[in-house]
């Protein structure tokens, strides 16, 4: 047995709820709220971008970049940016955009680039009958113009130590890339606890211009 598909669990803030759980996870975790009005304006008023995306949905469809600013506020929804004067009508079209979806809201980071493009990593890892093992460690940079990286979004896909090495620096890549391990390894331990029957899980990591990790979503029928 090569690994198997296991138990599937949907819902993004399920899963963000019980990582948040752990002490030593928890700081990796972008701040996270369920969607609602009030919610969203304490996140902007707090961290003046913040991403929103559906709880439950995958490759980047939904995900919505919001900002606010001196001159109001401003989306972004792949390449199209619209700007609204008032809180009232940002809401307004972000509720026309969910069509009566669970929506999050998740504090933006600002991610390390690759030639001016946000880049993020995906680290699969895969319960097989000897343990859980690595499938692969890889970075995603985004397409020119995007902020989603998702290789459906025209993301581009390189090595690992590749995206850290041309993000940050080629010294860093290999303490990145064990944190990333040591944090996968921990996440795994708690989802399991939580979620019996997990057989392959996908973690969205990304690190900041400061060098600092993040889980932003943990996928259990990772492509």
């Amino acid at each position: 047995m090569g690994g198997h598909q296991g138990r599937q669990l949907a819902s993004k803030w399920a899963k963000t709820a019980t990582l948040l759980s752990h002490s030593s996870i928890a700081p990796h975790i972008p701040p996270t709220r369920k969607f609602t009005a009030d919610n969203l304006k304490a996140m902007l008023d707090a961290h003046q971008m913040v991403v929103v995306k559906p709880v439950v949905g995958a490759g980047g469809h939904g995900v919505i970049k919001v900002a606010h600013d001196s001159k109001g506020y401003v989306y972004t929804y792949y390449s199209q940016t619209k700007r609204f004067a008032s809180f009232g009508a940002l809401i307004g079209a972000l509720n026309k955009k969910r069509r009566g979806r669970s929506y999050l809201i998740q504090k933006g980071i600002n991610l390390a680039t690759v030639d001016g493009r946000p880049i993020d990593y995906r680290v699969k890892y895969v319960k097989t009958e000897n343990g859980w093992v690595y499938r692969a460690i890889v970075g995603r940079i985004a397409k020119k113009g995007l902020f989603v990286t998702n290789l459906c979004r025209g993301g581009k896909l390189v090595s690992g130590a590749q995206g850290i090495s041309r993000s940050l620096s080629p010294a860093q890549v290999t303490e990145k890339k064990r944190k990333m391990r040591e944090l996968t390894v921990l996440s795994t331990g708690v989802l399991e606890a939580k979620y019996p029957g997990i057989g392959q899980l996908g973690f969205d990591y990304g690190i900041d211009k400061q060098g600092h990790i993040w889980i932003f979503e943990v996928n259990t029928r990772p492509q």
